[in-house]
């Protein structure tokens, strides 16, 4: 790899690219490590059919802006993954590929040791972009079920054909648990939903997308004293591991709503209790679920929309709330594999950080780096991409530029 400069990025995926882009601007020399074999970041992970959740306007990387006709559409996969490759060569980014990061260690004499799948190397500031969708989160209770069914995290789902015949049950409808279960009920699958509690929003409010109203207000509200978006406003630290809203970019984009899933004929059940080998439990409490679940949004993140809107005096047009909903599913709270004939079960259980290559005093008790605006209680450590890192936008193409010039500027002394 020849000598290594004294800036270290980990990670090549929108954070470290970003990143990267505001070194460069700032004349640092650097060096971005990444353990894929090729470019595109975590989004290489997902399936077949995955789209974008946040529209082309949200496309808008630091120096390479979204300049298409048609800003709230949605790219699949594939075209993601090409855009990052694309960004990557036009701002000529020194990446390394294939390089995995083993250890990372505080140097005797100042700065860090890097311990490498190609060997050791030293730097004077390391740059965490490794993202927020690391590690599948399976729950224990995984290894209780029988073992003639299948089971799958969403990390590892491609497309129907990989799950047997009969039905499937999702436990979580996050995004992915959502829009999967959509695509396996398409596909003329019986499909079971264990919900889980992940705000339903739409996917237009306003006149404009839901994220563009989300970046706006994570971007310009604290000039208008609207802070609801930004991490000092969190109630609780665990709220920054807290879900995005039920939002879909197939088919031009649209909101998922669970009740409608239900009126479909899928099957909509309670969080996951128990696990007794081919006997499942679920809570007895779906009602209450959906009656949380379609007013989080209004509580939230639209109460915050709305003020930064009349802060800032901008013209867009009211939007009512839906009309109440009373429809709900009558699903029993206990499952018998064999009778209902479930023959896969995916878990949409989400993801958690893993920075244990890093052995260094990096993390508090919820397993989140301890920092200031991405500025760590370490000196020259740094990190970037991560949810709520300083607003709701800081994982997402749209904002993580913004905390990562902040981090490129702290490097080069500014």
């Amino acid at each position: 790899m020849g000598p290594t400069p004294d800036t270290v990025i980990i990670g090549a995926g929108q954070a470290g690219l970003t990143t990267s882009y505001w070194l460069t601007q700032l004349g640092v020399e650097h060096r971005i490590l990444d353990r894929r074999d090729s470019l595109g970041g975590a989004f290489q992970d997902r399936w077949d059919s995955f789209y974008m959740n946040t529209p082309n306007l949200a496309l808008d990387l630091p120096g390479m802006p979204y300049d298409g006709d048609d800003r709230d559409a949605f790219i699949s996969r594939d075209a993601v993954v090409n855009l990052f490759r694309r960004y990557a060569e036009l701002i000529s980014a020194p990446v390394h590929t294939g390089v995995d990061v083993t250890r990372l260690t505080s140097a005797q004499n100042g700065g860090f040791n890097l311990e490498t799948s190609l060997g050791n190397l030293w730097a004077r500031n390391v740059v965490l972009a490794t993202g927020a969708y690391q590690v599948p989160k399976i729950p224990a209770l995984a290894a209780k079920l029988h073992a003639g069914v299948t089971q799958l995290h969403t990390h590892d789902y491609r497309n129907p054909s990989q799950l047997p015949e009969g039905a499937a049950l999702i436990v979580g409808t996050g995004q992915s648990g959502g829009q999967i279960a959509e695509e396996l009920h398409a596909a003329g699958r019986e499909v079971h939903l264990s919900v889980s509690i992940v705000p339903e929003a739409p996917r237009r409010y306003r006149g404009q997308d839901l994220i563009y109203w989300m970046l706006e207000t994570g971007k310009h509200g604290p000039d208008f004293g609207v802070n609801a978006l930004t991490t000092e406003a969190l109630p609780s630290p665990a709220l920054r591991f807290a879900p995005n809203p039920l939002l879909s970019g197939i088919d031009g984009g649209h909101s998922i709503h669970l009740r409608e899933l239900g009126r479909r004929g899928m099957h909509l059940h309670g969080h996951l209790e128990t696990i007794d080998d081919g006997d499942i439990t679920l809570s007895n409490d779906l009602p209450e679920r959906l009656g949380t679940i379609e007013s989080i949004f209004a509580q939230r993140s639209g109460r915050a929309i709305d003020a930064y809107i009349a802060a800032a005096g901008i013209d867009a047009p009211e939007q009512p709330p839906p009309p109440p909903d009373d429809w709900i599913p009558s699903e029993q709270t206990e499952l018998n594999i064999v009778d209902a004939n479930i023959t896969s079960v995916l878990w949409a259980t989400g993801f958690k950080l893993d920075f244990g290559f890093v052995d260094l005093p990096l993390v508090d008790e919820w397993g989140y780096p301890r920092h200031s605006q991405g500025v760590t209680d370490i000196p020259g450590l740094y990190v970037v991409g991560l949810p709520w890192l300083t607003r709701h936008y800081s994982a997402i193409v749209g904002g993580v530029g913004l905390d990562a010039e902040y981090i490129a500027e702290r490097i080069s002394g500014l």
